[in-house]
């Protein structure tokens, strides 16, 4: 009896070592299990980098603005007739300004139409303002040369100076272009154009007396700010009642220019001076508040343009002071050296140094 009950014990607990147990799973089944690398660091949260508290410097909104403001929305689609040569002056309104309202074509004297007191050669007119501003600037600083050789300022060309510009059509441009990308400015001024457009009028840019009226609603509706549409609706009425007008501006000096369009609300110092320069074509402007000239005129000087400074929570490439005191050098013909200005960095003047 002992030996059989001591066999049966034994198949028993056979039985059960054999038997699967539901609650442990076998190894095969277990999902393995991941055995920290010896060569990975323990992961832990990224650091932010540090944030300099420094407000990167403005971008110079020059080259889109100027091109709005010195060129008419719609070439003419008439072919043109050969310029006119006429008498020229750096210290007056060189442009051919068209009234807003009438078209009626402002320009100085021809030149066949004024008896000479002198002979014609020694006479600045259209036709060599530009050679003669060119060669002032050479003479006054040898470095202008190559700046010179590599870059046609077509703006202050016979050329340039036979376009007619539209004084109102300038000065709204001027305000749709502030502080927004050159193709965002053209894109609003089309559709600005395309507001007043109907089937007599064509695709011209839109008479004071046409904007004037205009609910600013429907002048938002081509993209403008609320200020935006209120700075060119009022200085459309400045247009509109004469206070502004193409022969004022033809005819006034530098001084009452400023002071009349300075009062305009949206039209500040750097946006007035902008005008005077590409849309009257005056030609002896200077720009110190415009950051780009500013660059340009210390690489100029022989400065290391990427150490730039911040003076008192504005950008400075160097002072106003000292940019007054070499573009002195340049006077009358100031307009075209500071269009040069902007371009020193795409040509080496170290060669002239």
């Amino acid at each position: 009896m002992a030996t059989g009950t001591r066999r049966s014990s034994r198949l028993s607990a056979q039985a059960a070592a054999t038997a699967p147990i539901e609650t442990m799973p076998s190894p095969a089944s277990r999902p393995p299990k991941r055995k920290p690398s010896t060569t990975e660091a323990p992961s832990t949260p990224k650091k932010k980098r540090a944030q300099v508290n420094c407000t990167p410097p403005p971008l110079t909104p020059t080259p889109s603005a100027v091109g709005l403001i010195a060129e008419p929305d719609q070439p003419s689609r008439k072919p043109r007739s050969a310029a006119v040569t006429r008498l020229a002056d750096p210290q007056a309104t060189n442009a051919t300004l068209l009234s807003p309202e009438t078209s009626r074509v402002v320009a100085s004297r021809d030149v066949d139409a004024v008896s000479p007191s002198k002979p014609p050669r020694s006479r600045t007119t259209t036709a060599n303002l530009l050679q003669i501003a060119c060669d002032h600037l050479i003479s006054v600083d040898e470095r202008m040369r190559p700046l010179i050789e590599r870059h046609h300022c077509k703006i202050f060309s016979p050329e340039g100076l036979a376009e007619k510009i539209d004084p109102f059509e300038s000065l709204a441009s001027g305000i749709i272009s502030q502080q927004v990308s050159g193709a965002a400015a053209k894109s609003i001024k089309a559709k600005f154009v395309a507001l007043f457009e109907d089937q007599t009028r064509g695709e011209r840019f839109p008479h004071p007396s046409e904007v004037a009226p205009c609910p600013i609603e429907r002048l938002r509706t081509a993209g403008l700010s609320q200020r935006k549409a209120e700075y060119i609706q009022g200085l459309a009425e400045k247009f509109t009642t004469g206070e502004l007008s193409a022969q004022m501006l033809h005819d006034a000096p530098y001084e009452e220019v400023l002071k009349k369009l300075i009062a305009v609300r949206g039209l500040g110092l750097w946006s007035v001076e902008m005008f005077a320069c590409f849309g009257l074509k005056r030609m002896d402007v200077f720009s110190l508040g415009d950051l780009g000239v500013q660059r340009g005129m210390a690489a100029f000087m022989g400065r290391d343009v990427a150490k730039l400074k911040s003076k008192g929570g504005k950008w400075k490439y160097m002072s106003e002071k000292e940019m007054q005191e070499i573009s002195e050098r340049f006077a009358p013909y100031r307009s075209l050296f500071m269009w040069y200005m902007w371009r020193v960095e795409e040509t080496d003047v170290s060669t002239m140094e």
